[in-house]
């Protein structure tokens, strides 16, 4: 028996709540985006129509009136090609008599490698009820079967992906026409957000890193409420979901139009190292291999922009210190639904599968930052690059901006 639970709607203060985002694994599997919704899956239930059960919230005016309306029984058979559509207050009653029919139990665990969950979800509340209602069955991971699924995307998937990166493209072709000196962070994210609403995104996928001069070397900044300088960088990381699916852009862009000679040269350094790490990310590699791989062309390009010299590049250990105080980060993350999608711990990479490929060189003494990244599909010969259209050559990028 397989049992999955929608996510909880978070409270904020007094009688606010956050937006409503759905348990990833039970949208993968049944693509309804509605609270207090539940799947059953018993393969070997004894009546064959209860082998595949989707509980949903019982909709009513009043509910209606307020919120909207929810999925009645046809709607929700219609869109999951599930049959057996059952509100969700009978769920425990169906567990009750169907959990003596099997030995096994798959329940949902959050197993991401970067996860840091401090509030119970709905499943892990569950799997505390479940255990002390039905102690003797065999309980099982869900997650590392959810994730073989999920790893390997689907012809519909990249379609979404695609839309999704397509969107991301408009948003920042926008920009470009819009930055110069004197504009505040906050100004590019409102206008991102505008292009990404009005062409079918819902927003951003993920909290937008827009940062110049100094604050381009924050990984994770999010402030995005300085005014943009002069002969300084600006760092975007943004990017627009559809439909569900996540898309994963960053560009450095020069405030004035034009990049100074410093900033070119690391721009073009990171933009070696961005096409390397393509070559390099293909079916067999483990991620280990790869990041090492991708670290030994970054050492390279940072010797040869004077920040080390190369007999300190051989001196320095094998954990790479001096490369890791300019590149500190992993060069690529899986992409779907989530942004940092699942996957097994050190599996291959295989065909595909979607990753991104995001190297960086951060000079802090300098205030001068640069990530580039894209989206790709990894292929049998080659990867196919969902962001193929979006500018990323220093020359493209400088006309467009001059254009305007």
């Amino acid at each position: 028996m397989v049992i999955l639970h929608a996510n909880d709607i978070y409270p904020t203060n007094g009688d606010g709540v956050m937006a409503f985002k759905q348990n990833s694994d039970l949208f993968y599997l049944t693509g309804v985006d509605q609270e207090e919704t539940t799947l059953l899956l018993v393969p070997d239930a004894v009546d064959p129509k209860e082998r595949e059960i989707l509980f949903v919230k019982e909709t009513n005016e009043r509910i209606a009136i307020w919120d909207g309306e929810k999925l009645s029984k046809e709607q929700a058979r219609a869109a999951t090609g599930i049959q057996q559509i059952e509100w969700a207050h009978h769920f425990h009653a169906f567990l009750h008599r169907m959990a003596p029919q099997v030995e096994h139990i798959y329940l949902a665990t959050n197993e991401h490698l970067r996860a840091n969950v401090v509030v119970e979800t709905s499943n892990a509340r569950f799997i505390k009820e479940c255990q002390q209602r039905y102690p003797l069955h065999r309980y099982e991971r869900l997650a590392p079967l959810l994730h073989r699924l999920r790893m390997i995307k689907h012809k519909e998937e990249i379609k979404m992906l695609q839309r999704a990166c397509d969107i991301t493209e408009a948003g920042f072709r926008r920009v470009l026409d819009f930055i110069k000196p004197g504009v505040g962070e906050w100004e590019i994210e409102a206008e991102l957000l505008h292009e990404f609403v009005r062409r079918g995104s819902r927003g951003f996928s993920y909290g937008p890193i827009i940062g110049a001069g100094k604050d381009s070397c924050v990984l994770h900044y999010v402030a995005n409420d300085k005014v943009c300088k002069d002969g300084e960088i600006i760092l975007m990381d943004v990017a627009a979901e559809y439909a569900g699916w996540a898309s994963d852009l960053t560009r450095t862009v020069p405030v004035s139009g034009r990049f100074s000679q410093r900033q070119r040269q690391v721009y073009d350094a990171v933009l070696r190292v961005f096409r390397g790490a393509n070559e390099l990310l293909r079916p067999g590699s483990t991620p280990m291999e790869y990041q090492k791989e991708v670290i030994d062309l970054m050492e390279r390009e940072l010797v040869d922009l004077g920040l080390f010299s190369a007999k300190e590049a051989r001196a320095q250990g094998p954990d790479k210190a001096l490369v890791k105080k300019y590149f500190m980060h992993g060069t690529s993350h899986h992409l779907g639904l989530d942004v940092h999608d699942v996957c097994p711990p050190h599996q291959p990479y295989a065909e595909g599968m979607v990753l991104t490929i995001e190297p960086g060189i951060y000079i802090r003494e300098e205030s001068l930052g640069i990530r580039l990244e894209n989206d790709v599909i990894i292929g049998k010969n080659k990867n196919f690059d969902l962001m193929r259209n979006i500018p990323i050559e220093a020359e493209e990028i400088e006309a467009l901006m001059q254009k305007h």
